[in-house]
């Protein structure tokens, strides 16, 4: 029989899981979801390595390193899902704005600055305070998070 479960409770409990096992393989989960579409549901998990790209068996250790771990959190079946988080992934937290430091972006604002409501450039600098600090076209540009609509890695071009 099927408990009945909470979905932000659930990954209250996996994130430190699946946290603690990337750490044994010295990788970052960027993010972590658990979603359900058509019926069935999926545990996302997306990985960073500050060493290396990620690979195949990055993935396949994490999958193979939570085993039985996380059916023991989660009341249900569920499909596992492991990747990186790809060369156009949406960075969404603090951490994310941290660690792509240095990498191209494209940022999608709320209310237009000089510089358009869509500006291409890459990431200088994070803090809580000032927010998002970009270099493009030649400047630097901060953009308050409460301006920010999205941040997308532009990493392709």
């Amino acid at each position: 029989m099927k408990k009945s479960f909470n979905k932000k409770e659930t990954l209250e409990k996996i994130a430190p899981v699946i946290e603690n096992t990337a750490m044994r393989y010295n990788l970052i989960p960027l993010e972590i979801a658990l979603d359900k579409e058509n019926g069935r549901w999926f545990l996302r998990i997306f990985i960073y390595s500050n060493d290396h790209p990620v690979n195949h068996m990055d993935c396949e250790n994490i999958s193979h390193g939570l085993g039985d771990l996380l059916d023991e959190i989660i009341p249900f079946k569920y499909n596992l899902e492991v990747s990186s988080p790809g060369l156009e992934k949406r960075l969404k937290t603090p951490l994310e704005f941290q660690i792509f430091k240095g990498h191209k972006i494209i940022v999608k604002l709320k209310n237009p600055l000089e510089a358009g409501k869509t500006i291409k450039g890459t990431i200088v600098d994070y803090n809580d305070y000032s927010g998002l600090k970009i270099a493009s076209n030649g400047s630097e540009i901060e953009i308050g998070l409460d301006n920010i609509f999205s941040v997308k890695l532009n990493d392709i071009e």
